[in-house]
């Protein structure tokens, strides 16, 4: 039998504070075939994600195929808005949800990693990180700070997480970043430059992929993922009308899963996708094919 196997493997989620999101998806289906996993948790989610976890509100959640429950090798706090120490305001160091936690930017994380587990150690990185904090503004009305926080974030990120996590990556690793249709085309709704930062990972991720592949002989792939009801996709908006909207109009009707992109996010980062990279893989039953709707 042909399976996906990730034993012996150790990834890490960036972007995961809660079960609801791909992320967290995404984690578990890398947990399933065997790999470790580390997540990178934004600090002002940090308090109420460990919270839960101890409390064991999530404990449903966390449950293995295997009857065992997933459990996470570390949980860093991290904010990928800086890219190091230096760049973090004395205010936010001060703040009562950062001034605990040390060195939370982008190089921060790396020296954790290195610290706790060798300069070499990551065998797959999972970018799932988005915000724009004027997400419900349309584009016209999008402030030029709104616009560039949401690029930075959702976007340059990813290329500073590489530029640092690189060198930590052993033979034949993989980077996934997770996108959106709205890279492509129009989204009413999507606002707030947040579908010129997917449009921006997805160029990006091409790049990267060569830079990288030549540098360290890693891949990077990633993930156009349909819309979901997670708990950072309600800060849109509407997002149950993207989902109908999408359901009535796929090939296959019917409204893609968290566990859908966990699953492909598994194969993309496993040895069976060995020969593919810089490429996007759209996980949204065939909606971004269309050019009219579904229905009659």
């Amino acid at each position: 039998m042909l399976a996906i196997d990730l034993r012996g493997k150790r990834a890490l989620v960036a972007g995961v504070a809660d079960d609801a999101g791909y992320g967290f998806a995404i984690a578990k289906a890398l947990a399933e075939a065997g790999a470790s996993i580390c997540l990178g948790t934004w600090p002002p989610a940090l308090g109420i994600f460990q919270t839960m976890l101890e409390r064991g509100k999530l404990d449903r959640s966390l449950a293995l195929s295997d009857g065992s429950k997933l459990a996470f090798e570390r949980i860093y706090p991290f904010d990928a808005d800086f890219d190091t120490a230096a760049d973090i305001p004395s205010e936010v160091l001060d703040s009562k949800r950062y001034r605990e936690l040390g060195d939370v930017s982008i190089a921060g994380l790396a020296d954790r990693l290195a610290a706790d587990f060798g300069s070499q150690c990551l065998d797959i990185v999972v970018h799932s990180l988005a915000n724009a904090p004027e997400v419900k503004k349309p584009l016209l009305e999008t402030s030029r700070r709104g616009y560039l926080a949401a690029v930075g974030t959702s976007a340059y990120s990813f290329a500073s997480m590489l530029g640092r996590l690189g060198p930590m990556l052993r033979p034949g690793a993989s980077l996934l970043a997770i996108s959106y249709l709205a890279a492509e085309r129009v989204v009413p709704g999507y606002g707030g430059g947040m579908s010129s930062a997917k449009a921006a990972l997805e160029s990006d991720m091409r790049t990267l992929a060569f830079e990288a592949g030549r540098k360290w002989g890693v891949r990077v792939n990633a993930i156009s993922a349909g819309p979901l009801a997670s708990r950072a996709a309600n800060a849109i908006g509407d997002i149950q009308k993207m989902i109908d909207h999408c359901l009535a109009a796929s090939p296959i009707p019917r409204a893609v899963t968290a566990a859908d992109v966990g699953n492909a996010a598994a194969f993309l980062s496993s040895p069976l996708a060995a020969g593919i990279t810089a490429t996007i893989l759209h996980v949204d039953e065939g909606y971004h094919a269309m050019g009219v709707s579904g229905t009659s």
